[in-house]
């Protein structure tokens, strides 16, 4: 695969197949990774053994809402190596998600399952809209992150040039970009926004980089949010979805031909949706949380995994794969607010629906009493300035979290540059109860 022409309109002929052949192989797929981890994954066997199933009763796909979920908690109960199915010897690299809840969870990959993750990477960076010879600003954290080394191997594999940067230094990427004149570039859509502040204040109009493409992740990027990048920034804002626990980046990508939704690449990864409270299996087009099933991986199988990632499941468009709609949020973010769910994504809709605030906003809950209280702080656009454009667009934002969510909230504007900026996932709540 060394030109355009012999990649064609796909990376892998897989991603054309048609849905019928598609089950056909997810269902061999499946079978072949429930018996894996019955054999080799003890914890797992604990459970299909507490629920009375064993894998040859997956007889067809719809079999498989009668397996248990396996949880993040089942990968910390055994840490470090206990939900690994093969010998630690053929384990060739860790990586570990963040601990801020207990212990990190800790992920192994093997040769094999690190040449599917080159493989889905570089099928993602293909759909989205790279090509061989790209260059590829990463600026994902490298390191126990999988964010980093996921971009950067697929990158690789698919035959751009990768500018391996990593996460901070703003100024010296804003100059490295300006240099080397990347297409892509790749990092979350808060570290976007820093970006083209970065580009502000040296002088340098956001808008006229070589940049044209943007590879965003790592957290939830409402329309609204792909419309001030894209605007702001002059480029296209391609989302990508991943979990470590499932393999990293790569589990699914949006196509450029139609953008309209991530192509969850299904002949790896076996999606379901779920009710997050009952854990019913949900029909197609329903709202509830991404449940995945690994179908390809040897080191960590993870049956019915759950992702607590709030979605439905849409028809394939550009591929005949299903896409993932835009992620409200988490069930394990949401907010209870004095009985009302309230999610940060809800917020940030709102707040971008004005043209007088900024992109940049903290969610401050309390409880200085017996009652919730939350505060939204949001900064003003630099062209909005005056005292009236400050008090409209505090009442109107606060009209429009009380019509709109159902909760009163106090609005405060704080001075520019006051709201922590992101060199990776942004921080958007402090919950202080």
């Amino acid at each position: 695969m060394n030109s355009n022409e012999a990649l064609g309109r796909t990376y892998d002929p897989v991603e054309a197949i048609s849905r019928d052949a598609l089950s056909s192989l997810q269902l061999r797929r499946m079978q072949g990774s429930l018996a894996h981890a019955w054999h080799n994954v003890m914890p797992i066997r604990r459970k299909f053994e507490a629920a009375g199933i064993q894998p040859e009763d997956l007889k067809s796909l719809d079999d498989l809402g009668r397996f248990p979920f396996t949880t993040k908690g089942d990968l910390r109960d055994a840490y470090p190596f206990g939900m690994f199915a093969v010998p630690r010897s053929q384990i060739i690299r860790l990586h570990a998600s963040s601990g801020t809840t207990g212990k990190p969870t800790v992920v192994g990959y093997t040769r094999a399952d690190l040449d599917l993750w080159a493989n889905v990477m570089a099928r993602s960076i293909f759909a989205a809209g790279g090509r061989p010879g790209d260059l590829l600003h990463n600026a994902y954290g490298y390191g126990l992150f999988t964010g980093g080394l996921g971009y950067h191997y697929g990158a690789e594999r698919l035959g751009c040039t990768v500018i391996p940067m990593s996460g901070g230094q703003t100024e010296k990427q804003v100059q490295l970009i300006g240099d080397f004149g990347p297409k892509i570039i790749a990092c979350t859509p808060s570290y976007l926004l820093t970006l083209a502040d970065g580009f502000a204040e040296q002088g340098i109009d956001p808008s006229a980089t070589s940049l044209k493409i943007a590879l965003v992740g790592g957290e939830p990027c409402t329309r609204e949010m792909c419309a001030v990048i894209e605007k702001h920034m002059n480029l296209r804002v391609m989302e990508s979805y991943g979990l470590s626990e499932i393999i990293g980046p790569g589990v699914a990508m949006e196509c450029a031909e139609t953008g309209d939704g991530m192509t969850l690449w299904e002949d790896h990864f076996y999606p379901e949706i779920v009710d997050p409270a009952t854990g019913e299996v949900l029909p197609d087009g329903a709202f509830g949380e991404l449940v995945i099933t690994t179908l390809t991986k040897e080191a960590l199988p993870l049956i019915r995994y759950r992702t607590r990632d709030l979605t439905r499941l849409l028809p394939g468009s550009a591929r005949p794969m299903r896409r993932l709609d835009k992620f409200a949020g988490r069930s394990d973010d949401m907010l209870i607010i004095r009985g009302v769910n309230v999610f940060p994504s809800q917020i940030e809709e709102l707040i971008l629906k004005s043209p007088a605030l900024a992109p940049h906003y903290l969610i401050e809950v309390t409880r200085p009493q017996h009652m919730d209280e939350i505060e939204v702080q949001v900064e003003l656009r630099p062209e909005a300035v005056d005292a009236d454009t400050r008090a409209r667009a505090v009442a109107e934002l606060q009209h429009h979290i009380k019509a709109y969510i159902g909760i009163s909230a106090r609005v405060r504007v704080v001075p520019t540059a006051s709201i922590e900026r992101s060199v990776g996932k942004a921080r958007r709540v402090v919950d202080r109860r």
